[in-house]
């Protein structure tokens, strides 16, 4: 029997070609991220802890993202805390309202095939989508690999997903996460890795394969894998070789449970409120009104979100009474999309642009909603209170079907 990809990757971590699921490991992590709401609880747990320095300062990235701008008195707070903090032990990786954590990581290189990256996020599972095995710890955890440069984790078991063929015309890699997720459950990957593979997921670009990876923390899987290809190596800057964490995929790995489609039955739909894996065809969805529309997020706030959006809105303007706010996912996003001439058509069409960052989706800043309201939103979490109220009505959908519902004021996908 072969490995599976999270087994390559740990005994590449820990030198052992004997590791296997079950197996519990210490893993020296190759970078951690810690974001904003975090910080404070990290900096007093390691020193509650007894350590005085970080274990390796280049491998520590602290991201403003959450609570950025400000829209809490307490919040300032944050900031001065992780500034004191990196100024104190020496940690140079620190971005302030550069963008989304999830984005910044992959974007910025801190996270490439086959490296073991940890951060206080639920979300960090987003990196699998170039290749690493990262995943959301608890700011204790974090503080203890701060002090020590290691994080004890039992080798997860791995769910196989294959999928192949060509998707049909207006349905993404959003959908077709959702689909899957709809067929485990939310709890159907609990501590399991999602290994994906078939030449479906092939064709896809790094962008795509960032949005699955993201998601499959909403079935509570450990961790979601793409093999690293060429398109994963040109994206992270390194060679296409297993020295560079670019394994091949053999498929004779010991899998718990192989899940198998075909990408024509896809079909564009939504997580419905209020649960993840609650999910309906767009086309069964019929005269819902909604009061926003929300484009963005480190699911779906990347230059190629923005594309599919700005294609579908251009000539056109957003439904009456509908809030369309677009947030790109970083700075560089942002800029990419004003010299492609996106944010004017999004401008045009009476859209709110914001600042990179996760204001609206953690429910902070940036267009909360309010009891009996109802969003299209192409974030990640759809739970009672998560972008408001606890009556707020959210539906996670794909850009296309986002931008389509904002310009005809209900749920469509054209």
């Amino acid at each position: 029997m072969g490995a599976t990809l999270i087994e390559k990757i740990i005994r590449r971590n820990v030198h052992d070609d004997n590791v296997k699921a079950g197996d519990i490991v210490f893993v020296k992590p190759d970078r951690v991220m810690i974001h904003d709401i975090f910080i404070p609880f990290v900096a007093d747990k390691f020193r509650e802890m007894g350590f005085k320095k970080v274990w390796d300062p280049e491998k520590v990235v602290i991201i403003y993202d959450h609570m950025v701008p400000a829209s809490q008195v307490d919040d300032t707070r944050h900031f001065r805390i992780g500034d004191a903090f990196a100024k104190e032990q020496g940690i140079e990786h620190i971005h302030r309202a550069d963008g989304v954590c999830h984005q910044l990581m992959p974007e910025l290189r801190y996270a490439t095939p086959g490296d073991v990256v940890f951060g206080t996020d639920s979300h960090t599972v987003t990196y699998g989508g170039v290749g690493a095995f990262s995943t959301g710890i608890g700011y204790t955890e974090m503080a203890g690999i701060l002090g020590t440069g290691e994080l004890w984790i039992k080798v997860p078991e791995t769910i196989r997903v294959n999928v192949n063929g060509k998707l049909p015309y207006g349905v993404t890699s959003k959908d077709v996460i959702l689909t899957i997720i709809g067929d485990l459950t939310a709890a159907g990957a609990t501590y399991k890795s999602m290994e994906f593979a078939g030449d479906t997921f092939d064709a896809m670009s790094v962008s795509e394969r960032l949005t699955m990876a993201n998601m499959t923390i909403e079935a509570g899987a450990k961790c979601g894998l793409f093999y690293a290809d060429e398109k994963t190596a040109e994206f992270s800057g390194v060679l296409c070789d297993e020295a560079h964490g670019c394994f091949k995929d053999e498929g004779d790995g010991d899998y718990a449970e192989v899940l198998n489609y075909k990408a024509e039955d896809f079909v564009p739909v939504a997580a419905c409120p209020s649960q993840v894996d609650k999910i309906r065809p767009i086309s069964e969805l019929k005269d819902i009104k909604i009061d926003q529309v929300f484009i963005g997020s480190c699911t779906n706030g990347r230059l190629e979100d923005l594309r599919a959006a700005a294609e579908i809105l251009k000539g056109k303007h957003v439904a009456p009474y509908v809030k369309l706010i677009i947030t790109p996912a970083s700075r560089s996003i942002y800029i990419k999309a004003v010299q492609e001439g996106l944010m004017k058509i999004f401008n045009d069409a009476g859209a709110i642009i914001m600042n990179p960052g996760c204001g609206l989706c953690c429910g902070r800043s940036g267009g909360i909603l309010t009891d009996g309201e109802t969003v299209v939103a192409t974030n990640n979490r759809n739970f009672l209170g998560r972008m408001g109220t606890n009556k707020v009505n959210i539906y996670l959908a794909s850009p296309v079907t986002a931008a389509y519902s904002a310009v005809k004021g209900y749920v469509t996908n054209g």
